[in-house]
């Protein structure tokens, strides 16, 4: 079990490890000496701890420093990990024994493997520890990054919203999905919808295709964190990421049919492949039980605990799922993360369960858009909980029937935003509580929708905003770039959520009071 400290115990643990390699010398030339070559990351922070991440340009071990002031002033050396060829040079480690609610720094170097005084520069990240009393917290969440082709454009100032969500200085960011879009080519030049050029002024030989190989696979990772704004996002906010299909290949399940574009056309194969790359360019506190797992618990504080979940890696074959009974062929999360997901909302004491979903519940997403056919996402279509939609009943079914409070659920994928307030008695299957889902994105693609709404469990539209259906696929230069931001009232316990454009216009709120009891 990891011993809490205290801000003044964590200091003098810090002064007595000693700082060591504050004192190392460095080569007077740059180039000789290894760097941090994609910043620095944190995530999965919870109340004593968190992990840290970051990637050299060359076989080196990383060496991480931790203080509770930007001085550093009694900073506490940690042990140095490898970053070696086989994980791309990338390295992650988990910090603990940190003190509750406390801003933490932390310092990262490399050095060369064989000569332990050739050291790089220092990058710098912070991060808060998740709170043991009830302060305020907020976070910010959304998706959808570097999609349709649009890519890191100086001339628009780089993915923007990442700039724009810092200044707001949350907590941590819950990634949605689409992290990277591994299906999708950066080109030089993306012509757009009204004939302009959308120029894309950073590019890699690795994005001219569809990615499939492993390196390709880290490639399109490392192409966003090529961005500043992205870079300075990450070391000043911890990341809770969970993946959606982009990741892979579009719309993928075990029953893709790959396009022309791959040679390689093993689905099982490439999203091994890209979940290798995921976590190793990810700082996602990695499961002992299942190696590679995505869904867990997030608990930040009294206030507030996060079920990440996985719509992805268990679900059954994209087709009609209009099965009447469950089965294999129904699955979307799947009996092993349902029962988890079960288990951990019965556990949870937080005032605020949010369950992030990568895909939404009600908006209608079809595999085959063009020709209007299968199912992509939960909705199946009006009518009584069938296929897909099975599961998410049963879930909904137990948070009534086990009297579990202030359930919330978050999502992206659908590149628009929006705010669904959930009604049993305007739908078909009514055995539930009201509750909220909020949909925010994309970060940086485009933009489409709206989609059309399944009836099945009553949402009623709140606030949208999308481009309509005479303006899809617009560039992130046309503003309508989205993502939401939750704050909770550590007094009150309210919660305020908020959906935001790239511009930091607030175009929608609302304030939710937590039920007692």
């Amino acid at each position: 079990m990891a011993i809490k400290l205290s801000r003044r115990r964590f200091l003098s643990t810090a002064a007595a490890t000693g700082a060591g390699v504050l004192t190392m010398p460095y080569l007077s030339r740059a180039a000789d000496r290894p760097m941090v070559s994609h910043g620095v990351q944190s995530g999965d922070i919870g109340v004593d701890g968190g992990m840290i991440w970051s990637r050299a340009d060359r076989p080196a071990q990383m060496m991480v420093e931790v203080a509770t002031t930007d001085s550093f002033k009694n900073a506490r050396a940690l042990p140095p990990i490898n970053a070696l060829p086989e994980s791309d040079f990338t390295a992650k480690m988990l910090i603990e024994n940190l003190p509750a609610g406390q801003d933490i720094f932390y310092r990262v170097k490399v050095r060369d493997l064989s000569h332990f005084d050739i050291v790089g520069e220092p990058v710098v990240g912070r991060f808060r520890t998740a709170p043991a009393d009830r302060r305020d917290v907020s976070f910010v969440w959304g998706g959808d990054v570097a999609g349709q082709g649009y890519g890191i454009n100086a001339d628009d100032g780089g993915m923007k919203t990442f700039a724009t969500m810092r200044k707001h200085s949350p907590d941590f960011l819950i990634h949605s999905g689409d992290t990277i879009y591994a299906d999708g080519v950066i080109a030089a030049e993306t012509k757009l919808p009204d004939g302009k050029v959308w120029k894309n002024t950073t590019i890699i030989p690795e994005k001219a295709k569809v990615a499939e190989t492993l390196d390709e696979y880290r490639a399109a990772h490392k192409y966003n964190l090529l961005d500043d704004n992205v870079r300075a996002f990450n070391a000043a906010v911890p990341v809770f990421g969970q993946w959606d299909d982009h990741e892979v290949t579009n719309n993928w399940s075990l029953s893709k049919q790959l396009p022309a574009s791959y040679k390689e056309r093993d689905i099982t194969l490439l999203a091994a492949r890209a979940a290798r790359a995921y976590h190793e360019m990810y700082p996602i506190r990695e499961s002992i039980v299942e190696p590679g797992r995505v869904y867990r618990t997030l608990n930040y504080g009294p206030h507030l605990d996060v079920f990440m979940l996985d719509e992805r890696s268990y679900r059954g074959p994209n087709g009609p799922n209009l099965q009447e009974s469950y089965g294999p062929d129904a699955y979307f999360i799947g009996p092993d993360q349902m029962a988890w997901l079960k288990r951990a909302l019965l556990a949870s004491k937080a005032t605020w369960k949010v369950i992030a979903s990568d895909m939404p519940i009600s908006i209608v997403v079809e595999d085959d858009a063009v020709n209007h056919k299968g199912s992509e996402a939960i909705a199946q279509g009006d009518g009584p909980a069938r296929g897909r939609e099975l599961e998410i009943a049963d879930i909904l079914r137990f948070i009534k029937t086990a009297g579990i409070r202030n359930t919330v659920w978050l999502t992206a994928d659908v590149h628009y935003t929006a705010a669904h307030y959930y009604n049993p008695d305007k739908a078909q299957f009514q055995d539930f509580e009201p509750f909220w889902e909020f949909v925010s994105g994309p970060f940086h693609a485009g933009t489409f929708g709206p989609n059309p709404l399944d009836n099945t469990f009553g949402p009623e539209v709140k606030f949208i905003k999308a481009p309509g259906p005479d303006k899809q696929n617009l560039p992130p230069s046309a503003g309508m770039q989205f993502f939401g931001h939750v704050k909770i009232d550590g007094q009150t316990g309210q919660m305020t959520v908020t959906l935001r454009d790239r511009d930091d216009v607030a175009l929608w709120a609302t304030t939710l009071d937590p039920k007692i009891g």
